[in-house]
């Protein structure tokens, strides 16, 4: 249980505004990752609906609780 609900989003206030990584930088990560992905031949899928059933058998079960 939190004591001083407060004092911690002052603590997060003061980490957010400390975060040096911008969008920009971001970006650049996720644009790295995606190259990375290309590279290892990941993506793009030669069969994009390969594994769909089960995606669709899952969402159901989750639907149903």
């Amino acid at each position: 249980m939190l004591k001083n609900a407060r004092e911690f989003e002052k603590f997060e206030k003061e980490l957010l505004r400390k975060e040096k990584d911008g969008f920009m930088k971001k970006l650049a990560i996720l644009d790295g990752m995606y190259r990375e992905a290309a590279l290892l031949h990941i993506i793009p899928l030669k069969n994009p609906l390969d594994g769909l059933e089960i995606d669709i058998k899952i969402a159901r079960v989750v639907s149903s609780v």
